[in-house]
């Protein structure tokens, strides 16, 4: 008892570091130790080390069962360290994050044969982590990642993937995405939450919806109830989101502060089905029937939903089953309207024009029941032409009626193991949706959003930087080559006659960590090209025709910068941030 008061009083810069001796560690077995955590702390902070497979992690709060969680706790060396949040337990629990507490880990250790017998014959005492794990009343965020973007959306810590429930109001963009508080790989699928006021500059919040009984929480939507008809007030953010335990399974939470906290549903899950892919429903309200639609992903197809009261559903119709790529699953659907026609947004993995991940469309027309397809059965609409733009759904409630999206910047064939460890992936920079015609057939156009344009310089320079803007004045055939010192380079070429840009990205820098990483993506460019806009930030080109005709959007890890451009046929303009 002397020892552990001794401990406890052991402080420094507010940080402690935990002792193994049997007050605070108790090693059970050679795949089982419990940790009590000392009280009066906001965080535990546990050191990772990302090449192993996943513990189990359980946390009691006075023998009450409060959180369950995997991570990849160091045995040799440390990466980085995540935090556990202990004041928030202690605030859902009693009301005050600063409440007395015993709070209590149980970890069973995952040493499986297929983990490379982790750890070997080492005693779980001798871990790393435990000499590393400290309790803090605060958690460092500094970023220490070369790769981090400037002027996109990244979670602070952690893994990202799918944005998730996305909705403009009172001048605030708010983002949701399926975030991984505990490592940089994907699990512990959580909806954390960001806000912007211009779409370039994010504030992360904190987490928000966390796993339940039902299991963790996969990707969703929400929807502002200007009129009430859930009853939970005029104006409350209502979402639904996947449950993925055993069953995936759709349930509902709302939010009277604006999307700031958000209490779950009681009778959730409020959509159930057979089929093991179900999920990701997004929910738009359809005015002529004077109802909300949801359209929600199972296995290959789309199955539309319609409700008065966002509660009670009925089954309307299903959608999808003999157009477009099915080379992999559904997922992340969804519907609206642009200049009196319909179109459907559709991701599916893998099955993209270059591997991996990827968004396709469909257009057409909607009568709050059916959605009726134009597009003949044999071709495949992509909304981008890039290897990385997957997950991408519209902000709900965007002012002007505008149709404004925003991609996951990455994909699943090499998502893991992109060479970050503080963060994994970005997302992409937001775009309007509007259309244009060509040969007879309607297509979605896509242009960088009037937020995005604004946040660069009107002016000109002359000197290529990693986070800028360049524009190119396009003359028939051309190419355009990004290089740095190290002789690592992108090229993008303009074919005029065949219609088609490209992007060489196999001499981009680090390419190594994945065979599927290092390729030529092609795009169809629907006509003549003028003016390319090519936006550059740190590990990301993506690249518009300036009249939207079309999107690519591929992830880059120059061991340095890029600082020149040359073009041949044609003319450069840089733009620096403002």
């Amino acid at each position: 008892m002397t020892t552990n008061k001794k401990l406890i009083t052991m402080l420094f810069a507010g940080m402690m570091a935990l002792s193994a001796n049997a007050q605070e560690l108790r090693v059970l077995s050679d795949t089982h130790a419990m940790l009590r955590i000392p009280a009066n702390y906001k965080y535990l902070l546990m050191p990772v080390e990302e090449s192993h497979e996943n513990d189990y992690i359980r946390v009691s709060l006075d023998n009450k069962l409060v959180k369950e969680f995997n991570c990849k706790l160091a045995i040799n060396k440390t990466d980085y360290t995540v935090p556990l949040d202990l004041g928030r337990i202690r605030k859902n629990e009693k009301g005050s994050e600063n409440a007395a507490g015993e709070i209590v880990l149980d970890i069973t250790i995952n040493r499986s044969a297929n983990n490379g017998n982790r750890g070997g014959q080492l005693s779980i005492k001798d871990f790393a982590c435990w000499n590393g794990m400290k309790v803090s009343n605060t958690f460092d965020t500094t970023n220490r990642e070369k790769y981090r973007p400037v002027y996109h959306h990244t979670p602070t810590w952690g893994w990202m993937n799918d944005p998730n429930g996305m909705f403009y109001k009172d001048g605030v963009w708010h983002l949701y995405f399926q975030h991984n508080p505990y490592g940089s790989q994907w699990e512990n699928m959580t909806w954390g939450h960001s806000t912007s006021t211009d779409l370039i500059n994010w504030k992360f919040e904190d987490d928000v919806i966390e796993r339940d009984a039902f299991g963790t929480i996969f990707s969703g939507s929400s929807v502002v109830d200007h009129h009430n008809t859930a009853g939970f007030g005029k104006g409350a953010i209502v979402t639904y989101y996947t449950s993925a335990g055993q069953a995936q399974t759709q349930s509902m939470a709302y939010s009277t502060d604006n999307g700031n906290t958000f209490t779950k549903y009681p009778a959730n899950p409020v959509l159930t089905s057979e089929i093991p892919d179900f999920r990701d429903p997004n929910i738009i309200w359809h005015e002529k029937s004077q109802k909300w639609v949801m359209v929600l992903a199972e296995k290959s197809h789309i199955n539309i939903y319609s409700s008065k009261d966002l509660k009670n559903w009925t089954f309307e119709s299903r959608f999808g089953e003999e157009y477009g790529s099915h080379d992999g699953v559904w997922e992340c659907p969804d519907i609206f309207e642009i200049n009196g026609k319909w179109f459907i947004l559709l991701n599916i993995n893998p099955g993209g024009p270059f591997g991996g991940s990827a968004t396709q469309y469909f257009v057409g027309d909607f009568d709050g029941h059916k959605f009726t397809c134009e597009d003949d059965k044999t071709e495949t609409k992509w909304l981008d032409y890039g290897k990385d733009h997957y997950a991408t759904v519209s902000f709900n409630n965007a002012p002007d009626g505008r149709i404004v999206v925003l991609p996951w910047m990455s994909n699943w064939q090499y998502a893991n193991e992109v060479p970050t460890m503080q963060y994994r992936s970005a997302n992409g920079i937001a775009r309007d949706l509007g259309t244009f015609n060509y040969k007879g057939e309607t297509y979605l156009s896509v242009k960088p959003s009037p937020e995005v344009m604004k946040a660069f310089s009107p002016k000109a320079t002359g000197r290529l930087t990693d986070a800028c803007r360049v524009d190119v004045q396009l003359r028939g055939n051309s190419t355009i080559t990004l290089t740095n010192g190290k002789g690592e380079q992108v090229v993008i070429a303009y074919d005029n006659k065949k219609e088609e840009l490209s992007m060489d990205r196999t001499k981009s820098g680090i390419t190594d960590f994945s065979a599927e990483f290092p390729v030529i993506t092609k795009s169809p460019t629907y006509g003549k090209i003028k003016t390319l806009q090519i936006f550059i930030d740190k590990s990301s080109i993506e690249i518009f025709d300036a009249e939207g005709k079309m999107g690519m959007t591929n992830i880059v890890f120059p061991t340095e910068a890029y600082n020149k451009v040359v073009v041949k046929g044609g003319k450069a303009k840089i733009y620096p941030l403002k």
